[in-house]
């Protein structure tokens, strides 16, 4: 069964999609590229529904520094390429950061840069699948669902301290 619930956290109110026994969406209120809402199914509360209330409370810990991988079942629905995308999303380590090219290459052909980005842009489970890992070439900031200064905020969430404390700004 296909449902859904909201979770407020201090990157905002997210919305959390499960099918099943997997969370297939997680969502910012603003996000880039929203669901279809006869695809969100019922609107559960988290104290109803187990498996969403345990997708907010990783979320949470994570948020406030103390879990830095997910536990809680994922499922990605897209086509088989974007699949290849997430998948290897899941593989960057929690403070590290690719690019989109360095993306490509692992894929097998360094031209599809805009492609995997088109892939990441699309990501159905932003945070949970680390879309917000993903930088420019020159290592910029881009494009980023749920808008730069999110992508900001989780990017310094999983900075080392020792590079905390060498920043001028």
């Amino acid at each position: 069964m296909t449902r859904h619930a909201y979770a407020d956290t201090s990157l905002g109110r997210l919305l959390l999609v499960a099918d099943g026994d997997s969370v297939t969406g997680l969502y910012f209120e603003d996000h880039h590229h929203p669901p279809v809402v006869s695809d969100l199914g019922t609107e559960v509360t988290l104290g109803n529904d187990e498996l969403l209330a345990a997708a907010a409370d990783e979320l949470c810990e994570y948020l406030a520094g103390s879990r830095q991988d997910f536990s809680v079942p994922l499922r990605a629905d897209g086509d088989a390429f974007s699949t290849r995308v997430w998948k290897r999303l899941r593989a960057i380590p929690y403070g590290s950061t690719v690019t989109y090219g360095e993306l490509a290459r692992e894929l097998g052909n360094p031209h599809l840069s805009q492609r995997v980005g088109q892939a990441v842009g699309q990501n159905p489970l932003c945070v949970l699948i680390p879309c917000h890992r993903v930088m420019g070439s020159d290592g910029s900031l881009t494009g980023y669902a749920g808008g730069l200064d999110r992508k900001r905020t989780l990017l310094a969430l999983e900075e080392p301290p020792a590079d905390q404390t060498d920043r001028l700004f």
